[in-house]
């Protein structure tokens, strides 16, 4: 797979119906990448029913919907989308393809300093470092960018490719992603550019520092919104000020109600390794890893399913699409009532620094050391 520096470095006229295809895999991997991000912060929330759960959930469930419009519309151009493989890397510098190098991403408990993570990731271009928003660099905002100008000006290659249609099949729900079909010119290109303008509107990708979304997404809260109301304590105020939002005056837009920072299960942040070092000196590693490797198991099967939905049996796309369902839930009960009720024990906490040296200080930044630590998902795709 092309990292998205090579996407972006290659010319308009290079940019045909294959660049599209390949970038468009690309996409799939970043958009699938956020996934364990968010949902690991999800879970270790002790309470899943209040503000900061919904706020993060909506947002996770926003990440499916918008890989899903990726892997319809790849599959409506002939592509088959790969998602069995999908294999993001954590803890790294950036997200896969050599997305935004300057984001740190790791499989953490919530906390401000991850809270702070994904409203980078989330964030429109304007909020952004300067030194980041240049045009070559690899952000998610300027490869949909790229991705949107070349549907455009390959019109009639990409029109085409549907008429002709391709293997992969058609998923479509009523969570926010619809399919792509075959009817004429103009229905096809409006579907396929109102999907990727709903991508960038709702989060990763937008040019604008609006903090809502467009009337097709019912000008809900934006991804970086809903994450900012949570790191900084505050719904967003209304109408808020007028000049165009800083970093350093974010706080003036976000006076609403309070919202207190949820109680979180102090997971350990999840190594290079998988917690192999701790689990080699840990008395009770049989049944942590075995609870460790079945929810790998559940997640390798979902990811599984998810690619069948897609590349399989037309006929069954449905209730393959279903089991990948019931598999995300599992994963939340598996995660939240068997991985996280193992405490990592206080004489190995206090070895941590021996046993992952490198890694020490990520550790002491995204789990209380001080306080009793428990092990969290890894999320592992063993296909």
């Amino acid at each position: 797979m092309k990292t998205v520096a090579q996407h972006i470095a290659a010319t308009p006229e290079k940019r045909d119906l294959d660049w599209i295809k390949s970038a468009l895999q690309t996409a799939i991997s970043l958009e699938h990448a956020t996934l364990p991000l968010y949902v690991a912060a999800t879970y270790s929330l002790e309470e899943q029913s209040f503000t900061a759960y919904n706020l993060i959930r909506s947002v996770a469930m926003e990440e499916m919907v918008h890989m899903a419009s990726v892997c319809n519309i790849l599959a409506a151009m002939g592509g088959t989308p790969a998602i069995k493989t999908l294999k993001p890397v954590y803890p790294s510098q950036g997200l896969p393809g050599g997305a935004e190098p300057d984001l740190f991403v790791c499989l953490a408990p919530l906390s401000r300093a991850q809270l702070e993570n994904f409203m980078r990731l989330e964030a429109p271009l304007s909020l952004v470092d300067p030194k980041y928003v240049h045009e070559q660099y690899p952000s998610i905002a300027n490869f949909y960018a790229a991705i949107r100008a070349a549907i455009v000006d390959n019109k009639d290659a990409v029109c085409a490719a549907i008429k002709a249609g391709g293997k992969a099949n058609q998923v479509g729900d009523n969570i926010g992603f619809s399919t792509v079909v075959w009817s004429d010119e103009k229905t096809c290109m409006d579907q396929i550019l109102v999907a990727i303008d709903a991508i960038t509107t709702q989060g990763e990708g937008t040019a604008k520092s609006t903090f809502h979304t467009g009337r097709r997404s019912e000008a809900e809260e934006s991804h970086f919104a809903r994450f900012a109301q949570i790191c900084l304590g505050r719904q967003l105020g209304y109408p808020g000020p007028s000049a165009e939002p800083r970093p350093d005056t974010l706080k003036d837009y976000f006076t609403g109600f309070e919202i207190p920072f949820p109680t979180v299960t102090n997971t350990l942040v999840v190594p290079r390794d998988g917690y192999a070092e701790l689990l080699a000196k840990d008395p009770n590693r049989d049944a942590v890893t075995k609870d460790l490797s079945t929810f790998d198991t559940i997640y390798s099967k979902m990811m599984a399913d998810l690619d069948a939905s897609w590349n399989g049996d037309p006929a069954t796309w449905w209730p393959t699409l279903g089991a990948a369902v019931e598999g995300m839930a599992k994963l939340r009960v598996f995660s939240c009532f068997t991985i996280m009720k193992h405490e990592v024990p206080r004489d190995l906490i206090a070895q941590l620094n021996t046993l992952y040296p490198d890694e020490y200080a990520m550790m002491d930044t995204y789990t209380h050391l001080d306080r009793p630590v428990f092990y969290g998902p890894r999320f592992i795709n063993m296909n």
